[in-house]
């Protein structure tokens, strides 16, 4: 039976994950200076970052990019708690108007909390390890949970679309009622989709720079009701009310998008698809994520465990050379670095999401599904259109390494009479996995000639070490494919050489 008492205050209880701290309140969260980064996996960290955001938005959205500024993390934090104090009752867990729930929901089948967790084994899912098995949640896990379940939730048949509040509804088919497959999160998407935010040094400071001003917020033309209300300052009432309508076009409403209606219970919670947003075949998308416009349709950068997203940085940084700008921009992100330029010495770039399999209509975490995340730094004082070259160049230089390595190992299967495909797709990632940790050395060094040929002559190595592993050279027949088909990086090398000649 759902409680109908207020209880577990989200402003005041402990819910949110932070690293090196534990979890923390949303009244601690705007009030430590000291709280550095967000803890739990990427989809949480995903979740978390929009729903701050949404609260900043509704907190204090500044005209343009000067108010911002004068606001600073301070101002922001100073806003926020002031808001939050405001607004008080509808941040209550459990009690008449629990947070981000719909009593009306009520009816819905009551499904355990496992079966929303992409990492637990449930049904006839076999369990492999015990990580995988069911646990007992406790109130901060079920506010985690629910922040997750508003827009990276798995699509599929677990949700009981059975129940629809709004009367005559009908879903994108035009079938009377919601469709029996749940559709995906709005971040989440097909395959999983990539997002990327700017982050400081603080948390606060990382909610100050993602923090739109009302200049930005112009700019997103996906979103013509602007920023809109936040959900829980007037929740929905069914699938397709007025405020349904007005979330599905305005900022707040992919920032906090609603896509499942929930209810906690004692064992369970009642579950169902919320309100259906359009995905970006339809033109609407999260301005955190790697988004084409380029063609008819857009196109969107999806997770790839074999490709980490630092991979991605060349496009994500490529505004600030409008010569060699990339078909993919994330508006987020754009607009948050432009921020970081004009008033914080250091700061970061966080790319990652959940990479997710379908089959007939369920998606699930599989095979070599997972999640993904990635962290950069980057100095203001060095980040210029100068850097920037220097670093594409690098980026694409590795590109070509990648690619001669995948030739050279075919080239030594095919001499041993071997299928080159599956060892030279290892081999190559194996190669990127040695690069990733030279990936923050590279953004510090793209400006530096002499510290891009110390990086030069590592990767260099690298390719030679992973073609030796691959290609062993114990026979004399393997000795002989391999003098025949190793990899030759004399090239890269010279032109290392002749940039240190030009310092």
């Amino acid at each position: 039976m759902e409680e109908s008492v207020n209880r577990f205050n989200l402003i005041d209880e402990p819910w949110i994950p932070v690293a090196d701290v534990g979890r923390v309140s949303l009244k601690r969260l705007f009030s430590d200076a000291e709280l550095r980064a967000l803890g739990g996996n990427a989809a949480q960290k995903i979740a978390l970052i929009k729903l701050f955001q949404a609260i900043c938005q509704a907190a204090a959205t500044p005209q343009d990019d000067m108010q911002w500024q004068t606001l600073g993390p301070n101002g922001l934090c100073s806003e926020v708690l002031s808001y939050l104090e405001r607004w008080r009752d509808r941040f209550w867990l459990y009690g008449d108007k629990p947070f981000l729930q719909m009593p009306a929901i009520a009816r819905a089948e009551l499904k355990s909390y496992g079966v929303v967790l992409p990492e637990i084994s449930t049904g006839n899912t076999t369990v492999l390890t015990q990580s995988q098995s069911e646990k007992m949640l406790d109130d901060g896990d079920k506010a985690l949970l629910l922040v997750v379940q508003m827009s990276m939730a798995l699509g599929g048949k677990k949700t009981d679309n059975s129940v629809v509040l709004t009367p005559g509804y009908r879903g994108k088919t035009n079938d009377k009622g919601k469709p029996a497959t749940g559709k995906p999160g709005p971040a989440l998407a097909f395959m999983g989709l990539m997002h990327s935010f700017c982050i400081g040094t603080t948390l606060a400071e990382t909610c100050w720079l993602n923090l739109f001003t009302a200049e930005n917020i112009a700019a997103l033309t996906q979103y013509p009701s602007g920023l809109g209300t936040a959900p829980w300052e007037r929740m929905p009432e069914g699938e397709d009310c007025a405020t349904a309508r007005e979330l599905k076009q305005s900022l707040m409403g992919r920032l906090v998008p609603v896509s499942r209606f929930c209810l906690l219970a004692q064992n369970g919670l009642h579950y169902s698809e919320g309100i259906s947003h359009s995905n970006y075949k339809e033109g609407l998308y999260d301005p955190s994520t790697l988004v084409n416009k380029k063609g008819k349709e857009l196109k969107m950068q999806w997770v790839d465990p074999a490709r980490r997203p630092w991979r991605e940085l060349p496009a994500l940084l490529s505004f600030i050379n409008a010569e060699k700008q990339s078909e993919y921009e994330c508006e987020q992100l754009h607009a948050g670095i432009v921020k970081a330029q004009l008033a914080v010495g250091e700061f970061g770039i966080w790319c990652g999401g959940l990479r997710v399999s379908s089959n007939a209509g369920e998606q699930y975490v599989s095979g070599a599904d997972d999640a993904v995340e990635s962290t950069f730094w980057l100095d203001s004082a060095v980040f210029s259109t100068v850097w920037f070259n220097h670093f594409n160049a690098e980026m694409e230089e590795l590109d070509k390494l990648a690619r001669r390595l995948y030739g050279c190992v075919s080239a030594w299967c095919r001499e041993m009479k071997l299928e080159p495909k599956d060892i030279a797709a290892q081999a190559t990632e194996m190669f990127w996995q040695l690069c990733e940790k030279q990936a923050q050395a590279l953004l510090d060094g793209s400006g530096d000639p002499v510290s891009r040929a110390q990086l030069r002559k590592r990767f260099a190595g690298y390719i030679h070490q992973v073609f030796n592993h691959y290609c062993p050279r114990d026979t004399a027949r393997q000795m002989e494919a391999w003098a025949k088909t190793r990899p030759n990086t004399a090239d890269y090398s010279r032109t290392v050489l002749s940039e240190k000649e030009s310092v």
